[in-house]
């Protein structure tokens, strides 16, 4: 048995806040024997404060991706297996720098996989340079894959992680109420709804135990659900948060639940690529 938790928190363009937050959250999970923690995207600079016209003044810090501020986490995780977003700074070619929506998974060994966020929201897409892929990577706790917040949208993206042997999968995100006729409540909210049933669909689809971290509170013009969970293969929840900052905790089987949830229909082994036409 392992215990994994997804975080709902808020995170701000001070860094230095923002690892002493981690160091925090990190110390809580620690304590509840947490082996697996998902972080929300933008755990080290926050997120942007608007989706529509966003203030190219006041975006999230860019950050190596083995720099100083990873490094932090590296050291903070120790045992535990951490998952985290923020902005990286890249090159495209050797060009000018460019700016990825990225995540990284690491414990105190170093670096266990990464992803640079595929599914660009139109609003913000002049701002981000798209990931090109999405890839699997062994942990101490199993094969995994991450996602960020707009590309649980695409039924292909976690799919491609599960065919590439992910039997968890860590979606982590900035994720706001809806920007235009929003709810008088949150939990009535049309992006509630969303999110809450990607997180479910993803995980039931692919018969794989789903971290889903998110933003908490408001920056700028956004107002982030919460609504951190744990999902399991069947789609149901294990665990969660609401609008507010938390720790969703669940201890899990890993790989028998993900067994048990296949041993009689095997979504995978079913599928039928042949007849599916190029995507």
């Amino acid at each position: 048995m392992v215990r994994l938790a997804a975080a709902a928190a808020h995170f701000t363009r001070d860094v230095g806040f923002d690892l002493d937050r981690i160091k925090m959250i990190v110390s809580h999970a620690r304590d509840a024997g947490v082996a697996l923690l998902a972080l929300p995207d933008g755990a080290l600079g926050g997120y942007l404060t608007d989706l529509r016209r966003p203030d190219e003044e006041c975006l999230p810090p860019l950050l190596e991706p083995n720099g100083d501020e990873v490094r932090s986490v590296i050291d903070i995780a120790g045992e535990m297996v951490v998952c985290l977003g923020y902005s990286e700074l890249g090159s495209d070619e050797g060009a000018a720098p460019v700016r990825y929506d990225a995540a990284v998974c690491l414990s105190g060994d170093g670096i266990l996989g990464r992803h640079r966020k595929v599914h660009i929201p139109a609003g913000v897409a002049p701002l981000f340079q798209p990931g090109d892929g999405f890839a699997a990577f062994d942990t101490p706790l199993g094969r995994m894959g991450l996602l960020i917040d707009h590309d649980k949208t695409f039924p292909e993206a976690a799919r491609t992680l599960a065919v590439d042997g992910a039997e968890t999968i860590a979606c982590l995100s900035a994720w706001p109420t809806s920007l235009t006729n929003r709810a008088p409540r949150m939990a009535q909210d049309r992006q509630a709804r969303l999110f809450d049933l990607y997180d479910q669909a993803r995980a039931a689809e692919n018969q794989v135990v789903w971290l889903s971290s998110n933003q908490s509170g408001r920056h700028g013009a956004l107002h982030f659900l919460g609504r951190a969970k744990i999902v399991g293969p069947g789609g149901e929840i294990l665990a969660r948060t609401w609008s507010k900052g938390g720790l969703a905790v669940a201890e899990v089987d890993l790989p028998g639940i993900v067994g048990a949830a296949r041993s009689v229909l095997h979504h995978l082994s079913e599928r039928r690529p042949s007849t599916y036409g190029p995507w």
